[in-house]
Protein backbone atom coordinates (compact mmCIF):
# COMPACT_ATOMS: atom_id res chain seq x y z
CA UNK A 1 0.00 0.00 0.00
CA UNK A 2 1.63 3.62 -1.15
CA UNK A 3 -0.63 5.92 0.04
CA UNK A 4 0.26 9.68 -0.59
CA UNK A 5 -0.90 12.41 1.80
CA UNK A 6 -0.51 16.07 1.83
CA UNK A 7 0.39 17.11 5.54
CA UNK A 8 -1.98 18.84 6.59
CA UNK A 9 -1.88 22.80 7.01
CA UNK A 10 -2.05 24.37 10.72
CA UNK A 11 -3.62 27.70 9.80
CA UNK A 12 -6.97 27.91 9.35
CA UNK A 13 -10.36 27.41 10.84
CA UNK A 14 -10.11 23.36 9.92
CA UNK A 15 -8.96 21.36 13.47
CA UNK A 16 -6.04 18.91 11.97
CA UNK A 17 -7.78 15.69 12.91
CA UNK A 18 -10.49 16.83 10.74
CA UNK A 19 -8.24 17.80 8.00
CA UNK A 20 -6.69 14.02 8.53
CA UNK A 21 -10.03 12.63 8.75
CA UNK A 22 -10.97 14.12 5.24
CA UNK A 23 -7.42 12.86 3.78
CA UNK A 24 -8.96 9.23 4.78
CA UNK A 25 -12.54 10.09 3.33
CA UNK A 26 -10.94 11.38 0.12
CA UNK A 27 -9.03 8.03 -0.05
CA UNK A 28 -11.67 5.89 0.55
CA UNK A 29 -13.59 7.98 -1.77
CA UNK A 30 -10.94 7.58 -4.24
CA UNK A 31 -10.41 3.87 -4.29
CA UNK A 32 -7.62 4.24 -3.11
CA UNK A 33 -8.07 2.33 0.49
CA UNK A 34 -10.94 -0.25 -0.85
CA UNK A 35 -13.86 -2.43 1.21
CA UNK A 36 -12.03 -4.88 3.89
CA UNK A 37 -8.55 -3.62 3.73
CA UNK A 38 -6.34 -2.83 6.30
CA UNK A 39 -5.40 0.85 6.44
CA UNK A 40 -2.07 1.67 7.83
CA UNK A 41 -1.30 1.84 11.65
CA UNK A 42 -1.98 5.04 13.55
CA UNK A 43 1.60 4.67 13.77
CA UNK A 44 2.41 4.90 10.21
CA UNK A 45 -0.25 7.92 9.52
CA UNK A 46 1.33 9.99 12.25
CA UNK A 47 4.53 9.54 10.24
CA UNK A 48 2.85 9.86 6.60
CA UNK A 49 1.05 13.14 7.89
CA UNK A 50 3.41 14.49 10.30
CA UNK A 51 0.74 14.80 12.92
CA UNK A 52 0.17 12.97 16.48
CA UNK A 53 -0.83 9.28 17.03
CA UNK A 54 -3.32 11.13 19.47
CA UNK A 55 -4.47 12.88 16.07
CA UNK A 56 -4.44 10.45 14.31
CA UNK A 57 -6.65 8.33 16.64
CA UNK A 58 -9.42 10.97 17.33
CA UNK A 59 -9.79 11.01 13.09
CA UNK A 60 -10.14 7.57 13.33
CA UNK A 61 -12.79 7.00 15.76
CA UNK A 62 -14.78 9.53 14.05
CA UNK A 63 -14.65 7.72 10.86
CA UNK A 64 -15.43 4.37 12.37
CA UNK A 65 -18.62 6.19 14.38
CA UNK A 66 -19.56 7.15 11.13
CA UNK A 67 -19.14 3.54 9.59
CA UNK A 68 -16.46 4.66 7.38
CA UNK A 69 -14.36 2.47 9.09
CA UNK A 70 -14.30 -0.97 11.68
CA UNK A 71 -11.80 -2.20 13.94
CA UNK A 72 -11.15 -6.20 14.62
CA UNK A 73 -9.15 -6.46 18.02
CA UNK A 74 -5.67 -7.16 17.37
CA UNK A 75 -5.63 -7.18 13.69
CA UNK A 76 -5.96 -3.70 12.80
CA UNK A 77 -8.75 -1.00 11.58
CA UNK A 78 -10.67 -1.71 8.07
CA UNK A 79 -12.44 0.05 5.47
CA UNK A 80 -15.78 -0.79 5.92
CA UNK A 81 -18.01 -1.74 2.32
CA UNK A 82 -19.91 1.61 1.75
CA UNK A 83 -23.34 2.40 3.18
CA UNK A 84 -26.31 1.56 0.51
CA UNK A 85 -28.43 5.24 0.69
CA UNK A 86 -32.27 3.95 1.40
CA UNK A 87 -34.57 6.99 -0.33
CA UNK A 88 -37.87 7.80 1.85
CA UNK A 89 -39.86 9.64 -0.32
CA UNK A 90 -40.51 6.74 -2.81
CA UNK A 91 -41.57 3.69 -3.14
CA UNK A 92 -39.80 1.00 -4.70
CA UNK A 93 -38.96 -2.72 -4.73
CA UNK A 94 -35.85 -3.84 -3.18
CA UNK A 95 -34.32 -4.90 -6.62
CA UNK A 96 -35.29 -1.77 -8.35
CA UNK A 97 -33.35 -0.10 -5.73
CA UNK A 98 -30.18 -2.85 -5.76
CA UNK A 99 -30.21 -2.42 -9.99
CA UNK A 100 -30.16 1.61 -9.59
CA UNK A 101 -27.06 1.00 -7.16
CA UNK A 102 -25.38 -0.94 -9.78
CA UNK A 103 -25.53 -4.31 -6.78
CA UNK A 104 -26.65 -7.69 -8.27
CA UNK A 105 -29.87 -8.34 -6.27
CA UNK A 106 -30.76 -11.88 -5.42
CA UNK A 107 -33.36 -12.85 -2.81
CA UNK A 108 -33.70 -16.56 -0.55
CA UNK A 109 -37.16 -17.49 0.93
CA UNK A 110 -36.84 -18.38 4.13
CA UNK A 111 -40.86 -18.85 4.82
CA UNK A 112 -43.82 -18.79 2.12
CA UNK A 113 -46.79 -20.14 3.61
CA UNK A 114 -50.75 -19.15 4.39
CA UNK A 115 -51.58 -18.53 8.29
CA UNK A 116 -54.47 -17.17 10.28
CA UNK A 117 -53.85 -13.51 10.90
CA UNK A 118 -53.02 -12.55 14.24
CA UNK A 119 -55.06 -9.20 15.34
CA UNK A 120 -52.30 -6.81 14.87
CA UNK A 121 -52.08 -7.71 11.41
CA UNK A 122 -55.79 -8.05 10.73
CA UNK A 123 -56.38 -4.58 11.92
CA UNK A 124 -53.55 -3.33 9.93
CA UNK A 125 -54.77 -4.94 6.99
CA UNK A 126 -58.23 -4.42 7.24
CA UNK A 127 -59.40 -8.42 7.68
CA UNK A 128 -61.20 -10.37 10.17
CA UNK A 129 -59.05 -11.67 12.87
CA UNK A 130 -58.12 -15.13 12.09
CA UNK A 131 -58.41 -14.54 8.60
CA UNK A 132 -55.69 -15.98 6.49
CA UNK A 133 -53.02 -14.04 5.07
CA UNK A 134 -49.81 -15.21 2.79
CA UNK A 135 -46.67 -14.91 4.75
CA UNK A 136 -43.52 -14.30 2.66
CA UNK A 137 -39.89 -14.33 4.60
CA UNK A 138 -37.27 -13.00 2.69
CA UNK A 139 -33.35 -13.04 2.59
CA UNK A 140 -32.09 -10.22 0.38
CA UNK A 141 -28.60 -10.01 -1.24
CA UNK A 142 -26.31 -7.67 -2.88
CA UNK A 143 -24.03 -9.10 -4.65
CA UNK A 144 -24.18 -12.27 -2.65
CA UNK A 145 -24.13 -9.89 0.87
CA UNK A 146 -26.77 -10.64 2.93
CA UNK A 147 -28.85 -6.97 3.84
CA UNK A 148 -32.14 -7.66 4.98
CA UNK A 149 -34.33 -9.94 6.21
CA UNK A 150 -37.78 -9.03 4.78
CA UNK A 151 -41.13 -10.27 6.16
CA UNK A 152 -44.04 -9.65 3.85
CA UNK A 153 -47.81 -10.38 4.90
CA UNK A 154 -51.19 -10.02 2.21
CA UNK A 155 -54.49 -10.94 2.50
CA UNK A 156 -55.44 -14.36 1.42
CA UNK A 157 -58.60 -13.86 0.12
CA UNK A 158 -57.51 -10.71 -2.18
CA UNK A 159 -54.40 -12.46 -3.59
CA UNK A 160 -55.31 -15.89 -3.70
CA UNK A 161 -52.99 -18.68 -5.52
CA UNK A 162 -49.69 -16.12 -4.37
CA UNK A 163 -48.26 -18.96 -3.05
CA UNK A 164 -47.37 -20.51 -5.75
CA UNK A 165 -45.07 -18.10 -7.12
CA UNK A 166 -41.31 -18.65 -7.21
CA UNK A 167 -40.03 -15.17 -4.88
CA UNK A 168 -36.61 -16.03 -5.01
CA UNK A 169 -36.91 -15.66 -8.75
CA UNK A 170 -40.31 -13.12 -8.74
CA UNK A 171 -40.39 -9.74 -7.39
CA UNK A 172 -43.89 -9.29 -5.50
CA UNK A 173 -44.18 -6.17 -6.50
CA UNK A 174 -44.32 -7.04 -10.55
CA UNK A 175 -46.86 -10.06 -9.83
CA UNK A 176 -49.38 -8.08 -7.70
CA UNK A 177 -49.24 -5.72 -10.69
CA UNK A 178 -49.57 -8.11 -13.78
CA UNK A 179 -51.38 -11.14 -12.21
CA UNK A 180 -53.67 -8.87 -9.45
CA UNK A 181 -53.78 -6.12 -11.60
CA UNK A 182 -52.78 -4.16 -8.17
CA UNK A 183 -51.51 -0.70 -8.47
CA UNK A 184 -49.03 0.71 -5.31
CA UNK A 185 -49.81 4.04 -4.34
CA UNK A 186 -48.79 4.70 -0.80
CA UNK A 187 -46.92 3.36 2.04
CA UNK A 188 -46.27 4.07 5.61
CA UNK A 189 -43.48 3.46 7.30
CA UNK A 190 -41.99 3.78 11.07
CA UNK A 191 -38.08 2.86 11.75
CA UNK A 192 -36.34 2.32 14.48
CA UNK A 193 -32.54 1.26 15.88
CA UNK A 194 -32.30 -2.19 17.65
CA UNK A 195 -30.43 -5.03 18.34
CA UNK A 196 -30.17 -8.07 16.30
CA UNK A 197 -31.09 -11.57 18.26
CA UNK A 198 -29.34 -14.59 17.85
CA UNK A 199 -31.86 -16.08 14.71
CA UNK A 200 -31.34 -12.35 12.54
CA UNK A 201 -27.56 -12.25 13.55
CA UNK A 202 -26.69 -15.75 12.13
CA UNK A 203 -28.98 -15.36 8.95
CA UNK A 204 -27.72 -11.93 7.90
CA UNK A 205 -23.79 -12.81 8.76
CA UNK A 206 -24.00 -10.44 12.16
CA UNK A 207 -22.17 -10.51 15.51
CA UNK A 208 -24.88 -10.95 17.97
CA UNK A 209 -26.83 -7.65 19.07
CA UNK A 210 -25.43 -5.70 16.10
CA UNK A 211 -26.86 -2.68 15.72
CA UNK A 212 -29.89 -2.97 12.65
CA UNK A 213 -32.72 -0.93 11.49
CA UNK A 214 -36.50 -2.48 11.86
CA UNK A 215 -38.67 -1.23 9.29
CA UNK A 216 -42.52 -1.83 9.82
CA UNK A 217 -44.08 -0.35 6.16
CA UNK A 218 -47.78 -0.48 5.72
CA UNK A 219 -48.55 -0.19 1.60
CA UNK A 220 -51.98 0.62 0.10
CA UNK A 221 -53.30 0.16 -3.09
CA UNK A 222 -54.79 3.12 -5.49
CA UNK A 223 -58.07 2.66 -4.06
CA UNK A 224 -56.87 3.25 -0.24
CA UNK A 225 -56.98 -0.49 0.55
CA UNK A 226 -53.92 -2.29 2.45
CA UNK A 227 -52.19 -4.55 0.23
CA UNK A 228 -49.65 -5.74 2.39
CA UNK A 229 -47.68 -5.37 5.91
CA UNK A 230 -43.73 -5.55 5.95
CA UNK A 231 -41.98 -6.07 8.65
CA UNK A 232 -37.83 -5.62 7.76
CA UNK A 233 -34.96 -6.08 9.33
CA UNK A 234 -31.70 -4.26 7.83
CA UNK A 235 -28.30 -4.37 8.38
CA UNK A 236 -27.23 -1.05 10.15
CA UNK A 237 -23.65 -1.54 8.96
CA UNK A 238 -25.22 -1.04 5.77
CA UNK A 239 -27.85 0.98 5.40
CA UNK A 240 -28.41 4.53 5.97
CA UNK A 241 -31.79 6.42 5.58
CA UNK A 242 -31.92 9.71 3.39
CA UNK A 243 -35.08 11.75 3.08
CA UNK A 244 -34.99 15.35 1.76
CA UNK A 245 -36.82 18.22 3.92
CA UNK A 246 -38.53 20.99 1.87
Amino acid sequence: MSLQFEPPTRQGPTPIFEQVKGRLTRAIEDGELVPHERIPSERELSSLLGVSRMTVRQALVALVDEGALYTRAGKGTFVADRKIEQPLQRLSSFTEDMIERGLRPASRVLEQTVVPSPIDLAEALEIAPGAEIVRIARLRLADDEPLAIETAHLPHLRYPGLVRFDFSQHSLYDVLRTEYAVTLATARQTIEASESNAEEAAVLDLPRRAPVLRITRLTTSGEGRPVELVRAVYRGDRYQLKVELR
